[in-house]
């Protein structure tokens, strides 16, 4: 989860920092990648009930919020 959500925010910097379209685009799309990795470890924390149910729920509908700015960036440089 860590590995994941760090690897996302990382990505994101690199993408600040690109010159061109095609190379922000590859940068953003790890950094979607990563966000739905981390989506998946929410999921299935939310699967076993572990940690608070509250937080879970309020980090899924974070991290669905990130996929969705990070695509229409995406969708926005082609």
């Amino acid at each position: 989860m860590i590995r994941s959500s760090g690897s996302a925010s990382l990505n994101f910097g690199e993408a600040q920092g690109t010159i061109t379209d095609k190379d922000f685009i590859f940068k953003v799309s790890l950094v979607v990648k990563e966000l739905k990795e981390s989506r998946n470890s929410l999921k299935i924390l939310d699967y076993i009930k572990e940690g608070d149910n509250d937080k879970r729920n309020k980090l899924l509908i974070e991290v669905e919020q990130l996929i969705a700015i990070s695509s229409k960036m995406i969708i926005n440089k082609k």
